[in-house]
């Protein structure tokens, strides 16, 4: 295998793997917050135990994706060196804001919000949260002004071979960006409200104690996927406005809509084969029109069946279906972003630079060997994530009146309790609890 297919494997893998975590993390952080709103408004303990519990599997989620973004952001200035030099000038400041933002904000107000139980004034605690959730879209959109670039390279000329910044308003509002901003934070909608019905149906299923929290869960997760998938729909379709000619064709052309485009760019750009990998862009994106259809199936008929309370509590076919649907967000953003990615290919910045020439002068054998301990690096904390969360979501919500649960005497801040609204949480101690549990 050549050097330019190890590294761009290599950026498949970390970028991919990354990206598998930051869909739920954002879904997450939405629901967590509305829910907790919900809580703060209105007292309900039982939106408070469902913010303990859901946010204790967005914690889980969150600490991997750092750990995944870190080695991603490694292996790009590794392995892609000609691509900070010549469009470093543009893009790196999205992408050292999009670090300021998720490393030093949102991480240092979601320890307070992970530490600030019953020591914070639960009006601030929710606001805490609120910018936890909104850093995450704020992140989410730096990242996505730097590959919206790289799609569509808006607002910079080339000078001397090197990029150089001529207008930011249109870097940050480029339509590349915007439409891919909108249609990711809906799909990730989409995979937590699967996330949160799966979760709870599961529950339902094993006819568990808790069935009014899972009841409420379950419609949460159910309510939110359906609008959130005719959301990524429409946003699908404003971003087939910014793709470029041949990814077009690629997807849906036919073979003489490729050549005549192959023969405009070679026109354009000088000799060479810009065509991208047919079967990958092609079978990337009816994988992802496929799930979304099974998706919207899945959502319809449970929209329905939530509708009746008797059958989100016992119907046991329907529990089994949303359990089983759980992967099938994962997979869906998965195939867009191999679909967005790929088909720009052989561009790393579409009409400037190409992904050869954006390659670092390194050894195979070194590649080899990235990509090896990189391979099994994510083997292991994807496996490590599915068994955290797995374990955390069977473990089911603290019980209602036990020690440190909202409303519960021992629980401060609540109503009745003897602890004043600044003291700690009682911890649980020798219970055998998992570490998420202790920190809520």
């Amino acid at each position: 295998m050549e050097t330019l297919d190890l590294a761009r494997l290599q950026f498949a893998l970390t970028a991919g793997g990354h990206f598998v975590f930051v869909a739920l993390t954002l879904g997450l952080a939405t629901l967590i917050a509305l829910v907790q709103t919900r809580a703060v408004l209105t007292g309900s303990a039982v939106h408070e135990r469902m913010t303990r519990f859901w946010g204790r599997l967005y914690v889980v989620n969150y600490a991997m994706g750092i750990v995944t973004g870190l080695v991603m952001e490694f292996q790009l200035g590794m392995a892609w060196e000609g691509l900070s030099h010549v469009a470093g000038n543009v893009f790196g400041a999205s992408l050292a804001m999009e670090t300021i933002v998720a490393f030093f904000v949102e991480s240092t107000f979601l320890g307070l919000w992970i530490f600030g139980w019953g020591r914070l004034n639960r009006w601030a605690h929710l606001a805490v949260f609120w910018v936890v959730a909104l850093t995450a879209y704020a992140s989410a959109y730096w990242v996505l002004v730097a590959n919206g670039f790289m799609q569509d390279p808006v607002g910079a000329e080339l000078s001397g071979g090197v990029l150089r910044l001529t207008d930011a308003a249109a870097v940050l509002a480029n339509p590349a960006a915007l439409t891919a901003f909108g249609h990711t934070m809906a799909a990730s909608l989409v995979t937590a409200g699967f996330f949160l019905a799966g979760v709870s149906a599961y529950h339902l299923r094993r006819g568990t104690a808790e069935r009014e929290f899972f009841r409420r869960s379950l419609r949460i997760g159910v309510f939110t996927g359906l609008p959130a998938l005719v959301a990524v729909v429409a946003f699908g379709e404003l971003s087939f406005g910014t793709v470029q000619p041949l990814k077009g064709a690629a997807f849906d052309g036919t073979a003489a809509d490729v050549a005549r485009l192959q023969a405009e760019a070679v026109a354009a750009f000088g000799p060479g084969d810009y065509v991208p990998p047919l079967g990958l862009v092609r079978g990337a994106g009816m994988a992802m029109l496929g799930l979304f259809s099974v998706m919207l199936i899945v959502s319809l008929v449970s929209v329905v069946l939530a509708l009746f309370p008797r059958a989100v509590l016992g119907l046991r076919a329907w529990h089994v279906l949303l359990v089983a649907s759980v992967p099938l967000p994962f997979a869906a953003v998965l195939a867009g972003w191999v679909f967005r990615e790929a088909g720009r290919q052989p561009w790393v910045v579409y009409g400037v630079l190409t992904t050869e020439e954006a390659l670092s002068d390194l050894p195979p054998g070194l590649l080899v060997f990235s990509l090896a301990a990189f391979t099994v690096l994510f083997a292991v904390l994807l496996a490590v994530n599915a068994w955290l969360l797995a374990r955390t979501a069977r473990l089911g919500p603290e019980p209602a009146g036990s020690p440190g649960s909202p409303g519960s005497p021992a629980s401060p801040g609540s109503p009745g309790s003897a602890d004043a609204p600044g003291t700690a949480p009682d911890l649980p101690s020798g219970s055998g609890a998992p570490l998420p549990a202790a920190l809520f």
